[in-house]
C-alpha cells in the first residue's frame, strides 16, 4: 500500500515537532551514561608524538593501564591533532566499570617517565563537573570572608584559682566541671546525648572528643561550640598526634564512599578504607588506609591465638612531622607530615620485625648536633638468628644501636618520657621452656655510644613496668604464677628501682631499693610530675587495694636504710586505701589530686568515683548509677623556662602562704554566705510571721504580743503555764587510780 501524503503540512503551515512521538527510537538510540560510559576513563598528561610513534606510545601507555584491569582490545582513542601529532591525551575502555574505578584511584598521579605524570579521570565525571555552564570562562577571584573573632580555645588556663577540669560521662549526660577539692565540682556545661560511646581529651586539652554514628566531633572554647567535624561512618576510635595538628579515626568497617550519594569531606579515594589520617586545622583528610591483617599464630599446644589489634596503629612521632605504621613481620612505612609521602619512597624492610616505639620526645644523643627522630623496634629469634632490638634515627634511617637476645618469649619497649632511656623488658624461657624469667635491658641513649646496662636479679615474670615521668626510678609488679582467667588474681611482689647516687652530677647504675611481697597489685600510675607513685589492684573481684607511695619522703638521716643512703630514693608508704570495684585511675595534670574510677564500662556494682590527694587522703566520693568516664583535662607544656621553674620552687613555701590564705580566705566566704543565707530566711520569717500577727490583731484574735508568746483575747498569761524541772548531771572531774 503506498503511503498517504494527504496528512502533510502544507507550505504555509509551522511545522509542529512536538506532535511527533520519538520515545521508541530515543529508547532504543540513547547512549545511558551508567552502562554506556562507566568503563571509560580520560588519561591526560600523556607525551606529545607524531602519528607514526603512536601505536609505540598506546603500548607503552597499556602496560601501566592494565596493572589494575584489562583494557579492550582496540580500547585506547588518541587523537590526533591538524599537525598530525597527538593531543597529549587519551579515551580508554576497561571491561568493567569496577576496573576504571580502581584506574582512577591507583593511577592519578603515577609518573610515565622523569617529565610526564598521568591524571586519570573517569568519562563521567568530566561530563558531570566540566560539562558547559559548570565552569566560569572567565576567573573571579575568590571573596575574603571578614575576619571573625573565634573563641580562646584555652581560656581555661587562666583560672584565677588554678583548678583544673574534667569530664564526667554519666549515663546518658556528658558534663565538664571545675574541680573544688573536698566540695562538690562546679559545673561548667552538662548536656545529654553528646556522645553515642564516649569522650577523649585531645593531649593538650584543646579540644573534647565525641564519637557518633557518622563521625568524630572536637568542642571547645568557653561556649564548648562545635569546633570540627570529620565524617567517618561507623568510626571505633581516635587518636591525636602529640602537638593535636592530625588525627587518625578508624572504624572495623570498611568506609563505602558513593559518588552519588557523597560523604563530606569524602571521596573515592577513602572507599574500602579503614583508617583516615585528618589534617585538624584544615579539617580535610590527607591520607587513608586499609587494615592489614595480622598474621595467625599458634601457642605451644598448636591452638590458634586471638589476634590482638595494636592501637594506635599509626604511631607518630614527638614533633608531629612523621607518622609510621608496621607490617608485623616484614617492615615499618613511615610517612612525612603533612603531605603523607612514604620516607624516601619505600617502606623500612626488618624480617620479623614484631613492634616499634618513637621516642616520646625529642632525642639528646651525645655529640649529635643535627635534627633526629629515634624509634627503637625488636625482632623475634628466626632460625638460627638471634633476636635482636635496634635503635634507628630518622630521617636518615641509620641503625645506631643494635642488641641481641636469646631464649626470647616476648618482649616489650618502655621509653622514659624524655627519651633519656629506653627499656627492653625481654621475657625468656629456660631451655626446656616450662619456666620464664624477665631480664631488663635499658639503653642510655643519651651517654655516648649508648651503653646497655642489663639488670638480671628478677627471678620472676614482669607483668608490669612504669618509669617516673622526668625521673630515673622505676616500678615493676612480678609474679611466680602462671596468670590466668580466674576471679582470684595471683599473688604479686612489687619492686622498686633507683639509680646510684654519684659524684659529679652523673647517672649512676640502677639498683633495687625494695620489694614488697604478697600483694595482688597489677597497676602502676605515677603522677605526671613524678616522685609519687599509686600501686594498685584493678578490675578484680577480690581485692581493691591503692597503695600510695613517697619516693623522695624526707626522712632524717638517722632513720634511713644503708641502701637508701646509696641511692636517689627515699621511699616511704604514705596511706593504703580501698575502693571496691575500681577499674579506672586518673591523675590530675598538676599531680595534686588523684581519682579512682568504678566504671560502668566494666561493672553495673557501686559506679562512681572517689577522689583523693597526691598523700591518698580521701576528699569526697559520690556514688553515681551509670557513671562510666572521669577524664582530667591535659594541660600543655608550661610556657616558663627551667630557671624560672626552679626559681618558684625555691620560694614554693612563700607562694604556700599565699595560697593557704586564699584558701581560708574561700573556706570564709563559704562560711559567710552559709550564715548570710540563714539571715535572711530568719528575717523572711519573721517577716511573715509578723504579718500574721497583723492579720489576727485586725480580725481582733489577739489582744497583746507578750515576751514573743500570742496572748488571745479573755486568756490568763499564766493559766496554760507549765513549770517543768530538768535535773542534769555534769562530771567536774574524774581520776582513775591503779591499785597494785
Amino acid at each position: 500500500m503506498s503511503p498517504s501524503y494527504e496528512n502533510l503540512p502544507s507550505d504555509d503551515e509551522e511545522f509542529d515537532e512536538s506532535q511527533i512521538d520519538f520515545t521508541d527510537i530515543e529508547e532504543q538510540y540513547q547512549v545511558r551514561l551508567d552502562e554506556g560510559l562507566d568503563a571509560f576513563v580520560v588519561v591526560d598528561g600523556l607525551p606529545v608524538v607524531p602519528d607514526d610513534n603512536k601505536a609505540k606510545l598506546i603500548k607503552f601507555v597499556l602496560r601501566k593501564l592494565n596493572t589494575v584491569g584489562k583494557v579492550k582490545e582496540d580500547g585506547v582513542f588518541m587523537p590526533l591533532g591538524d599537525d598530525g601529532k597527538t593531543e597529549g591525551y587519551a579515551f580508554v575502555e576497561y571491561n568493567a566499570p569496577s576496573e576504571a574505578i580502581q584506574a582512577v584511584k591507583q593511577l592519578n598521579g603515577t609518573p610515565l617517565d622523569k617529565k610526564h605524570t598521568m591524571a586519570v579521570n573517569k568519562l563521567t565525571d568530566i561530563d558531570r563537573y566540566g560539562r558547559e555552564g559548570r565552569i566560569d570562562e572567565e576567573y573571579t577571584p575568590p571573596t575574603q570572608a571578614p575576619f571573625e573573632q573565634k573563641e580562646h580555645l584555652r581560656s581555661w588556663l587562666g583560672d584565677t584559682e588554678g583548678r583544673d577540669q574534667m569530664v564526667m560521662f554519666r549515663s546518658d549526660k556528658v558534663g565538664v566541671f571545675w574541680n573544688d577539692k573536698e566540695d562538690a565540682p562546679d559545673q561548667v556545661v552538662d548536656r545529654e546525648n553528646w556522645t553515642e560511646s564516649f569522650v577523649q581529651w585531645s593531649p593538650q586539652g584543646t579540644f573534647l572528643t565525641s564519637l557518633h554514628a557518622q563521625g568524630v566531633q572536637l568542642w571547645g572554647g568557653k561556649a564548648w561550640s562545635r569546633q570540627k567535624r570529620f565524617s567517618h561512618p561507623g568510626v571505633n576510635l581516635v587518636d591525636f598526634s602529640p602537638s593535636e595538628r592530625y588525627v587518625t579515626t578508624w572504624s572495623h568497617r570498611p568506609l563505602q564512599v558513593d559518588e552519588n550519594h557523597p560523604v563530606p569531606s569524602l571521596t573515592l579515594e577513602e572507599d574500602g578504607k579503614n583508617y583516615i589520617i585528618w589534617d585538624v586545622a584544615t579539617g580535610k583528610p590527607l591520607r587513608s588506609f586499609t587494615t592489614i591483617d595480622v598474621p595467625s599464630t599458634v601457642d605451644e599446644e598448636g591452638n590458634p591465638v586471638k589476634k590482638k589489634m595494636q592501637w594506635p596503629t599509626f604511631k607518630w612521632s614527638s614533633d608531629d612531622k612523621y607518622v609510621a605504621r608496621m607490617t608485623q613481620g616484614q617492615s615499618i612505612s613511615i610517612y612525612e607530615l603533612p603531605r603523607m609521602n612514604l620516607l624516601d619512597k619505600a617502606s623500612i624492610k626488618i624480617e620479623g620485625v614484631m613492634d616499634f616505639e618513637w621516642a616520646p620526645a625529642t632525642p639528646k644523643r651525645d655529640g649529635i648536633k643535627i635534627y633526629e627522630q629515634l624509634l627503637c623496634y625488636w625482632t623475634p629469634e628466626l632460625g638460627s638468628n638471634p633476636a635482636k632490638v635496634g635503635l634507628m634515627t630518622i630521617p636518615t634511617k641509620e641503625v645506631v644501636r643494635t642488641r641481641n637476645l636469646f631464649n626470647v618469649s616476648d618482649a616489650k619497649l618502655h621509653w622514659q618520657s624524655e627519651a633519656a632511656y629506653v627499656c627492653v623488658k625481654v621475657d625468656r624461657h629456660s631451655k626446656s621452656k616450662k619456666s620464664m624469667a624477665t631480664n631488663l635491658e635499658i639503653f642510655r641513649v643519651r651517654e655516648k655510644g649508648v651503653p646497655v646496662e642489663v639488670v638480671d636479679s628478677i627471678k620472676d615474670t614482669v607483668i608490669n613496668f612504669a618509669w617516673e615521668p622526668k625521673g630515673n626510678r622505676f616500678v615493676l609488679i612480678t609474679t611466680g604464677e602462671v596468670i590466668a582467667q580466674t576471679a582470684v588474681p595471683p599473688k604479686t611482689s612489687v619492686s622498686f628501682f633507683a639509680t646510684e647516687k654519684v659524684k659529679g652530677g652523673a647517672v649512676g647504675n640502677f639498683k633495687h631499693v625494695r620489694t614488697v611481697e604478697k600483694k595482688n597489685s597489677n597497676a602502676i600510675y605515677w603522677s605526671p610530675k613524678g616522685r609519687f607513685v599509686i600501686v594498685a589492684t584493678l578490675q578484680s573481684q577480690q581485692s581493691f587495694d591503692l597503695d600510695f607511695w613517697d619516693l623522695s619522703f624526707e626522712k632524717p638521716k638517722d632513720d634511713k636504710d644503708d641502701k637508701e643512703k646509696e641511692l636517689n630514693a627515699n621511699l616511704q608508704l604514705m596511706n593504703t586505701v580501698e575502693h571496691y570495684g575500681v577499674t579506672d585511675i586518673e591523675w590530675d595534670p598538676t599531680g595534686r589530686y588523684v581519682a579512682t574510677v568504678a566504671s560502668a564500662f566494666r561493672h553495673r556494682m557501686e559506679n562512681g568515683y572517689h577522689m583523693y590527694d597526691f598523700k591518698g587522703q580521701l576528699l569526697r566520693e559520690e556514688h553515681i548509677d551509670g557513671f562510666k568516664q572521669l577524664l582530667w583535662r591535659p594541660r600543655p607544656p608550661t610556657l616558663l623556662s627551667k630557671e624560672e621553674q626552679s626559681e618558684i620552687r625555691k620560694n614554693l613555701r612563700i607562694y604556700s602562704k599565699v595560697f593557704d590564705e586564699a584558701d581560708l580566705a574561700k573556706k570564709n566566704t563559704a562560711n559567710k554566705q552559709v550564715v548570710e543565707s540563714r539571715r535572711r530566711l530568719l528575717a523572711e520569717w519573721l517577716a511573715w510571721r509578723e504579718s500574721m500577727v497583723e492579720m489576727l490583731k485586725e480580725e481582733g484574735a489577739i489582744i497583746e504580743l507578750n515576751g514573743g508568746r500570742l496572748v488571745r483575747e479573755g486568756e490568763d498569761e499564766d493559766e496554760d503555764a507549765e513549770e517543768i524541772e530538768e535535773i542534769v548531771e555534769e562530771i567536774i572531774e574524774e581520776t582513775e587510780e591503779v591499785i597494785g
